[in-house]
């Protein structure tokens, strides 16, 4: 940006730099987000949809490498590493991860093209099809597909893999999933890095995954409790566990001063705890007691 001898800057450019400067003092969060092959009416839908939530700016590496530059925070500058070809800068009040969570909802379904690689493995579902007799059969054959012909329209019999995981896709897998309105890609912007300018925290390799995530949450409360009444933590999930624990130690520390034989419940209850198999992952009993 710095301007050669004789030469001024454009006031254009010097009114972005401006305006990217002060996006930077004043919100909350600054995300950079990769925008490679979006289509440009699906970018402008999904600027809509961010329209009270983020403010979208695609602006020229040098002009945004200006602006964070005029930042005295050091960390911020660190988001420059993250700027490549294809990118967008969002502006906005929300965190970094709701924001990021906002990208993921806002992404639209997309077809396949020859040579991208399958996100996972493409299927051909069994059951009838809008296609009719005629070229389509030869392309579902070259694929191994079985088919037969049901009120003059084309139906699948035995649903067939086209594309494997990771595999290229080739260009009659891509023209037939096109035909049966298959699409196996989400378009959208994908979140890089984010900066928090109030906690003054950079956010890297940001991966949102909803799904995982709750599966994480359900197996660490399937485990909580269990282990909440091991150490003893008291709270109004725990105490009733930990009234009946303390009550059956009692009652055995009383039958040992008695003399008295455990019961026989109670031994072959023990053998088959220190027999019992360790699970590899939490009890289902556990959650339904837990949630009804």
């Amino acid at each position: 940006m710095t301007p050669k001898k004789g030469t001024s800057i454009p006031k254009y450019k010097l009114d972005t730099v401006k305006e990217l400067a002060e996006l930077i003092k004043t919100k909350k969060t600054i995300l950079v987000a990769s925008i490679k092959n979006i289509p440009a009416s699906q970018f402008q839908e999904i600027g809509k949809k961010l329209r009270n939530k983020a403010i979208v700016k695609v602006p020229k590496k040098s002009l945004i490498f200006r602006a964070l530059d005029s930042s005295t925070d050091k960390e911020i500058k660190k988001l420059r590493e993250k700027i490549g070809d294809g990118f967008a800068i969002l502006f906005s009040d929300l965190d970094s991860f709701e924001l990021a969570l906002e990208l993921e909802e806002n992404k639209s379904p997309a077809k396949a093209k020859p040579g991208q690689e399958a996100p996972e493995n493409i299927e051909i579902p069994e059951g009838p099809t809008d296609l009719i007799p005629g070229p389509a059969i030869s392309e579902l054959g070259a694929l191994g597909i079985q088919i037969k012909i049901e009120k003059g329209k084309i139906h699948i019999k035995e649903a067939k893999v086209i594309a494997k995981k990771g595999a290229k896709i080739s260009q009659g897998a891509a023209d037939l999933m096109s035909k049966l309105d298959i699409k196996p890609f989400s378009v959208g912007f994908i979140p890089l890095c984010a900066f928090d300018t109030k906690e003054e925290k950079l956010y890297l390799n940001i991966e949102i995954n909803k799904e995982a995530t709750i599966e994480k949450l359900k197996i660490s409360f399937g485990k909580a409790l269990a282990f909440a009444v091991e150490i003893g933590y008291i709270s109004k999930d725990t105490i009733k566990f930990l009234v009946s624990k303390a009550n059956a130690h009692a009652n055995k520390i009383n039958r040992i001063r008695a003399g008295e034989p455990e019961p026989v419940a109670e031994v072959v209850e023990e053998k088959v705890e220190k027999n019992k198999p360790e699970e590899k992952a939490p009890a289902a009993e556990g959650l339904g007691a837990l949630f009804g």
